[in-house]
């Protein structure tokens, strides 16, 4: 058997070989006819010949009686040897060349060829605009072109670089003379008010002792107070940023620092009221703090972002230059003493400086760093004067002047309650048992300072929005020196207000008027009379008093 098979194998190879040669010669006359793109299809085409001219093979080992059925197909008798099969496929393929061939499809790619280059646009070129003759064209400026107005051409000139000039120049050091820049130099009106100082200084010399009043009768007291046309008036040019109120029981002086470095006086006792304003100019960058000294009310005590702190003296007519730091930014200021011989000055960078005035010159003592990397605010304890309270950018630190180091001092107590920026911090003016805090997550705080050598706990939290925007003054809740268990703050409301609350959070009395139309962000309050005045971002003063 095994021989058997062995001779059909080789009995087909031998009639397979011309076979399959003819075959790939009718494949290859195929692809002549047929398109390019079919090519593939043809390769296909031969490697399936070839795998079923396998599988004959195969199909014949496997059959024993060698017998099949003959397809007397015509045109086919040179392949007499084929099986059935091939024979059959060799007649489709042939069917389908014919067919292919009847369709003319190579003839048809290259008319569409022949389509597709045509159609292809030309490339385009932007055709230039053809200039008219008698055309007028555009206007150009004659000196940007540098040609003179006769037509001649200019010569070049070397660009020379351009100086910018400081918007606010500092001022020179030393004292300024007391020059009003609303008035002429020989206004007859600033010298007799000069000449007045004198009275005023004797009349606010004595002290008054400040007994806590009741509820009731404050209340009474504040609804007497009223606002006219007559106390409302511009003084400054640009915001107010402090105000002080002089002590005086006779005449009613009012004083605020704008943020153009101005210093405006304003005399309500002076009639019309436009002939009581005084502005003065002796800083360059804003104020932002004010005092009248409490051991000589003839003098006013100014200190700016510029670095320096002035005393304006009115019995001389003169700003002299108190402390004087052009590498430091100041922020605030209070009196470590009675007589007002030593301040304690905060910086914007954090640090603070101890100043003497009887020392010569205009420098510093000395010069603390402190835990605070930004110092808004700084106030003395009224009873305790070597403690004072600096309120930084979101922490509240208190110190022992006695204890103050240059390299780092540590405060006493820490008042960290705070969640957003700081605006102030103040002690009670009368006994310095309370601290009042605004800050800017819409809450006035008050703490128990009763006894600073061990804690400093949190009473109450006053609901108040203290979102002023970016054009207003930020709100400073300060005590009623008269009254220190009572704090007076600005309001956002409608109508325009300025509130005071109690130190347990409830509302006290609000202060209106039809005259009243801004946001007063500044107040103070006269320290015997009841007198309260209010700056706003235009530098206009509103005064309310009986």
């Amino acid at each position: 058997m095994l021989c058997k098979k062995t001779e059909i194998k080789k009995t087909c190879r031998g009639i397979l070989t011309p076979k399959m040669e003819t075959s790939s010669k009718a494949e290859s006359s195929l692809q002549k006819s047929s398109l390019d793109v079919h090519t593939e299809n043809n390769n296909l085409l031969h490697k399936s010949t070839s795998d079923a001219v396998i599988l004959s093979v195969v199909d014949m080992e496997s059959s024993q009686d060698g017998d099949s059925d003959e397809d007397t197909t015509p045109g086919l008798d040179g392949f007499s040897g084929l099986s059935p099969y091939e024979r059959k496929r060799l007649k489709n393929i042939s069917e389908n060349a014919n067919f292919f061939a009847s369709l003319q499809l190579s003839e048809s790619a290259a008319r569409l060829r022949e389509m597709i280059k045509k159609r292809q646009p030309p490339e385009s070129k932007r055709k230039k605009p053809k200039k008219r003759e008698n055309e007028t064209g555009c206007r150009r400026s004659m000196r940007l072109l540098k040609v003179d107005p006769s037509g001649v051409s200019l010569p070049a000139t070397a660009a020379q670089p351009t100086l910018v000039a400081d918007e606010n120049p500092l001022l020179p050091p030393g004292p300024l003379e007391m020059t009003p820049e609303n008035l002429d130099d020989n206004n007859e009106v600033f010298k007799e008010f000069l000449q007045t100082w004198t009275e005023i200084s004797k009349t606010s010399s004595t002290k008054t002792e400040n007994k806590l009043s009741s509820i009731k009768s404050y209340k009474v007291n504040l609804s007497g107070m009223a606002i006219s046309e007559d106390t409302v008036h511009k003084v400054t040019q640009g915001s107010i940023c402090t105000m002080a109120v002089h002590p005086s029981e006779t005449r009613t002086l009012v004083a605020a620092g704008a943020k153009s470095g101005q210093v405006g006086l304003w005399d309500l006792t002076q009639q019309p009221k436009e002939d009581g304003i005084y502005v003065f100019h002796p800083h360059s960058k804003p104020v932002s703090c004010l005092y009248f000294s409490p051991a000589n009310p003839a003098n006013i005590l100014s200190l700016s972002y510029d670095g320096t702190l002035r005393c304006g003296d009115f019995s001389k007519a003169l700003f002299e230059e108190v402390y004087r730091n052009e590498r430091s930014s100041f922020s605030s200021f209070d009196f470590l003493a009675e007589d007002a011989s030593t301040l304690i000055v905060g910086h914007w960078d954090g640090s603070m400086s101890l100043v003497d005035r009887r020392t010569p010159g205009t420098s510093y003592e000395k010069l603390i760093h402190s835990a605070l990397n930004k110092i808004r605010t700084v106030h003395v304890h009224p009873v305790y004067k070597q403690y004072f309270i600096a309120a930084g950018l979101r922490d509240v630190h208190i110190y022992d002047a006695r204890h103050l180091k240059p390299r780092g001092s540590q405060p006493l107590i820490y008042l960290t309650e705070h969640t957003k920026s700081i605006a102030s911090a103040y002690f009670s003016p009368i006994t310095g048992n309370r601290v009042v805090t605004t800050c800017a997550d819409c809450k006035l705080r008050i703490f128990d300072s009763s006894c600073i050598s061990s804690q400093v706990p949190l009473l109450t939290t006053i609901r108040h929005n203290t979102i002023t925007g970016r054009w207003l003054t930020r709100f400073q809740a300060v005590w009623d020196p008269k009254q220190e268990d009572c704090i007076i703050v600005g309001s956002m409301e409608y109508p325009r207000r300025v509130e005071i609350f109690h130190e347990t959070g409830k509302w006290v009395h609000s202060f209106l008027g039809e005259y009243l139309a801004s946001v007063c962000s500044i107040n103070a309050m006269h320290p015997n009379r009841s007198i309260l005045a209010g700056g706003n971002s235009s530098g206009k003063i509103h005064v309310f008093m009986n």
